[in-house]
């Protein structure tokens, strides 16, 4: 298992593309988050690149925490997702 602060090592670009994996940014976007609220953003206006962009440059746009289980990912895991993903009663 491995573990990374999206605080102290943001995402690149890149890297979030792969963790998509061909799933849509709006997957892994935090509508919610307030940071995105403060903007003042139309959510159904921001293209994928566009998403994708905003959570490369502000890690609050994550859906946190983060989990990727046999290269599925798993955005806003919570204990009860992981374990029944990994299998634990």
């Amino acid at each position: 298992m491995e573990e990374r602060d999206f605080f102290k090592e943001p995402l690149s670009r890149d890297e979030i593309v792969s963790l998509l994996g061909g799933q849509s940014p709006r997957d892994l976007f935090s509508f919610r988050s307030p940071t995105f609220k403060a903007t003042g953003l139309e959510a159904d206006a921001l293209t994928d690149d566009q998403l994708i962009d905003l959570m490369a440059q502000e890690p609050r746009y994550l859906r946190r925490p983060v989990a990727v289980i046999e290269g599925r990912l798993i955005p806003s895991a919570s204990e009860k997702t992981l374990a029944a993903e990994l299998g634990i009663a």
